[in-house]
C-alpha cells in the first residue's frame, strides 16, 4: 500500500510541476518532499525510471527529466501516433458522444483567449488541452495502449512546466483542436488523422524542436 501511494505522489510530484525538468535529488530530498519512508520511495523511483520520467543516478539520487529536443520530439510523436488511432477507432465504432462538451469548453476557451486574458489562463488551458487527448485515448480501448499513453503523459507534463502556455499559443492550440473536433463530428478518419498531425507539427514548432 505504501509503495503505491509513494507512486501516486511521485507522479503528481511530477505532473504538478513540484519537481522540474532536469532538477537533481538525492533520497533524502525526495522522501522529504513526497512524505514516505525510504523503501516506499525507491520503489517509487524505479518505477518512474522505467517508465522514461527520470534518471537513476547510483548512489548520488535521481535526475528528473530533462526537456531536450530530441526527447520532446519522441513524446509529442508518441503522442500523435496514439491520438490517431484512438480517433480511428472511435469513428469506426461512432463511439463519439462527449463531443459537444468538448467542442464547448474548447470554444469558450478559444473566445477568452482572444480578449485580454487572465494569470491563469495557462493553468486552465492545459486542463482544457488534455481533455481532447484523454478523450482520443480513451478510445483506444486497449490497457495496454492506454498505459503507454499515461506514461507518455506524465512526460508531457514535465515539460509544458518548462515551457507554459502563451496567450497566443491558447488561441493557436484551440483551432488547431477544434479542426480535430470537426473531423471527429464529421466521421471523416484522414481528416481526423491529417489535424491531428498537424496539431503535434504546430506544437514542435512553438517549442522550437526540428521535424
Amino acid at each position: 500500500m505504501l509503495n503505491t501511494q509513494a507512486q501516486l505522489s511521485l507522479t503528481e510530484a511530477l505532473r504538478r510541476g513540484d519537481l522540474r525538468a532536469g532538477q537533481f535529488l538525492s533520497m533524502p530530498q525526495l522522501v522529504g518532499i513526497l512524505g514516505y519512508p525510504l523503501a516506499a520511495v525507491r520503489e517509487a523511483v524505479r518505477h518512474a525510471g522505467a517508465s522514461g520520467w527520470l534518471d537513476i543516478i547510483p548512489k548520488r539520487g535521481v535526475q528528473v527529466l530533462e526537456a531536450r529536443p530530441e526527447t520532446i520530439r519522441d513524446t509529442l510523436d508518441a503522442r500523435m501516433a496514439l491520438d490517431q488511432e484512438g480517433a480511428r477507432r472511435r469513428i469506426a465504432v461512432a463511439a463519439l458522444d462527449g463531443l459537444p462538451d468538448l467542442r464547448n469548453s474548447h470554444q469558450a476557451l478559444l473566445a477568452e483567449a482572444m480578449g485580454q486574458g487572465e494569470p491563469e489562463l495557462s493553468s486552465r488551458a492545459i486542463g482544457i488541452d488534455l481533455s481532447l487527448h484523454d478523450y482520443l485515448a480513451d478510445g483506444l480501448c486497449n490497457p495496454l495502449l492506454r498505459a503507454a499513453y499515461e506514461a507518455n503523459r506524465v512526460r508531457m507534463a514535465i515539460f509544458q512546466r518548462v515551457r507554459p502556455f502563451v496567450q497566443e499559443r491558447i488561441k493557436s492550440a484551440m483551432q488547431e483542436h477544434l479542426a480535430i473536433i470537426s473531423a471527429l463530428e464529421c466521421r471523416d478518419a484522414d481528416a481526423a488523422v491529417a489535424a491531428i498531425a498537424h496539431h503535434c507539427d504546430r506544437t514542435r514548432h512553438w517549442w522550437g524542436v526540428p521535424a
